[in-house]
């Protein structure tokens, strides 16, 4: 529905309410099927022209939509400068290649013990050892003293079973040592071999007997370890040393068994010395065999499985045998001195 402003000839659409006031002006609205508009009076006595269905003179017929007006559009917001980095990204994506081959291989993940534990026993055996043999230092010297002078049964007491004590409780350090060693042999041999696809081609009994059985960990102990570090590519652990080292514990932890034994037969203040001095040199020789081992353990915690010791550089592209510029001849081994102007 259409009306007609009187005094500004605004036509408004005002659907299916009839207005009075015009909203721009305030004018008064004809009524809607009012005829006299402003410019355009009709004739009284004549019907407006046009078509038979059309709209009168000065209306027309427009479309609209049902329903309350559409809401206005929201003004877009300005998008800005296009963003750029001042410097190169740091951040980027992984991609992670799944083998086929090893997608149906189920490895068994083994839990290394802490590595603050593992030192921590280490350094435990090292002072159990260290106070066995100053303790039998201190037994061999009320040995030379007791040559000469009678001593007290109370400090005799104390010398004879004091070192005894000491190795005992040295000796129960280091098979415990022994057990938290090769589990984490166990578990690193299976992390470093998971990292490379491979299972790891020992099994753990084997491990586990060959790194505990005396007298048999001698040969394979190393030999597990030269594996695994083989397996990481890695260099400079002193393996070797370490091996050797304990290769003299072993025939003085042997000898001083043996000596030990004979004192309990052959009773005798010389085999007492000579069992005490055998005693007190495999103790410092096991010491150093374990400093020696606690540095091979560093050597590998020190840098961890998933992270290899690995520098990418950049290289020129091109073949190794590519040919290179004639340089007329010329040999690019420069003839003149060090630190000399050739024009001198």
């Amino acid at each position: 529905m259409i009306q007609v402003c009187a005094q500004c000839g605004t036509r408004w659409n005002v659907r299916d309410r009839q207005r009075v006031w015009c909203p721009r002006c305030r004018g008064t609205l004809l009524a809607p099927g009012a005829t006299g508009a402003p410019g355009a009076p009709p004739s009284p006595g004549r019907p407006a022209a046009g078509r038979p269905g059309s709209a009168p003179a000065g209306y027309r017929w427009i479309a609209v939509r049902p329903g309350a007006p559409p809401a206005p559009r929201r003004k877009r917001a300005p998008l800005g400068p296009t963003p750029r980095y001042a410097y190169i990204p740091r951040w980027g994506l992984y991609d992670r290649f799944d083998d086929g081959d090893t997608a149906g291989q189920v490895i068994a993940e083994r839990s290394a013990p802490a590595p603050a534990a593992v030192r921590r026993m280490i350094v435990v055996t090292l002072v159990l050892l260290g106070a066995a043999a100053v303790l039998h230092v201190l037994r061999y010297g009320l040995l030379l003293i007791n040559r000469s002078v009678l001593l007290d049964p109370i400090v005799a007491a104390l010398g004879t079973w004091l070192p005894v004590a000491a190795s005992a409780a040295a000796f129960f350090a280091v098979v415990a040592t022994a057990l938290v060693l090769t589990n984490w042999l166990i578990a690193r041999r299976a992390a470093a071999y998971a990292h490379v696809g491979s299972p790891d081609p020992r099994s753990a009994r084997e491990l586990w007997a060959g790194c505990l059985i005396p007298f048999v960990n001698l040969v394979l102990a190393p030999v597990f370890v030269i594996e695994l570090a083989r397996t990481e590519r890695r260099t400079g652990l002193r393996i070797v040393s370490w091996w050797i080292t304990w290769f003299f514990s072993y025939v003085l932890s042997v000898a001083s068994i043996v000596t030990t034994v004979l004192t309990i037969f052959y009773d005798g203040a010389q085999r007492i010395a000579d069992n005490t001095v055998i005693t007190t040199v495999a103790y410092l020789v096991a010491m150093a065999a374990l400093l020696l081992m606690l540095q091979v353990y560093e050597g590998f915690e020190r840098q961890p499985v998933d992270r290899p010791s690995r520098r990418w550089v950049m290289v020129a592209v091109g073949a190794a045998g590519a040919e290179r510029p004639d340089t007329g001849g010329e040999s690019g081994v420069p003839v003149e001195a060090e630190d000399r102007n050739p024009a001198a």
